[in-house]
């Protein structure tokens, strides 16, 4: 059995579509018909995603934390214990392509590193594109850790402990633990995922945070240039 993680917390207006393509990846040909099982872990949640959850045929789990790290390890324990053989991970504010889970299986890997794709660049300055698209290795043999797109096996997880406590960066917590107990890791971008852009984004330190921090940096490397040319005025 194959097993899917999403922690959700507060993702109403996003968890409907993560569940529908997260499901589509579930039923691709080339699994072969192998079971799959999708855990929603409900951390801290007020809003309507209990109820969006329930609504298709997940497990889930709900848990007050407010912790991604002990939210992602908790689906992990619950789907090792139903016999999952592999687990893939994701988040609620995330598109997982249909292929997701059978390319991650193809690379043979007891971990996979995938990439992202931003979905929109309405919430930020032409700048941070500009970055990104300047900064980002979307290419084999990449060196990025998204916990929005990381599959491994469920043997490798365990020997390395599972994923730690963390608020944040959790992903590279676990990526660490496997290289430390020598896991082959696939950093492929055959493995494909969309995922939000969001400027009010929930996890502090994720990859919202990120850009966002970009677009300061950016702003404050522009805020000479700007003076110079107009003292009186600056749009940062």
């Amino acid at each position: 059995m194959i097993g899917i993680v999403i922690p959700a917390h507060d993702e109403e207006a996003t968890l409907h579509a993560c569940l529908r393509a997260a499901r589509e990846a579930a039923s691709h040909p080339l699994l072969q018909g192998e079971a799959v099982r999708i855990a929603v872990v409900l951390d801290s949640c007020s809003d309507a995603s209990e109820r969006i959850a329930r609504g298709h045929p997940v497990t889930v789990l709900p848990l007050q934390v407010r912790n991604v790290g002990l939210a992602r390890h908790h689906g992990a324990q619950a789907l090792i214990a139903e016999g999952a053989r592999w687990l893939a991970f994701t988040d609620a504010d995330t598109l997982v392509a249909p292929d997701w889970l059978a390319s991650q299986l193809q690379l043979q890997a007891d971990a996979v590193c995938g990439t992202v794709t931003p979905d929109s660049w309405r919430d930020h300055p032409l700048e941070v594109q500009q970055r990104f698209a300047r900064d980002y290795h979307d290419r084999d043999g990449h060196r990025h850790i998204h916990g929005a797109n990381f599959g491994v096996c469920a043997q490798a997880y365990a020997r390395a402990g599972g994923f730690p406590p963390l608020a944040c960066h959790e992903d590279v917590g676990l990526v660490q633990a496997l290289q430390a107990i020598g896991a082959h890791i696939a950093w492929s971008a055959r493995v494909r995922v969309v995922t939000s852009t969001r400027s009010a984004s929930k996890a502090r330190g994720g990859f919202g945070d990120t850009l966002r921090q970009w677009a300061a940096e950016e702003c404050a490397a522009m805020l000479p240039v700007q003076r110079a040319l107009s003292p009186a005025r600056t749009t940062c």
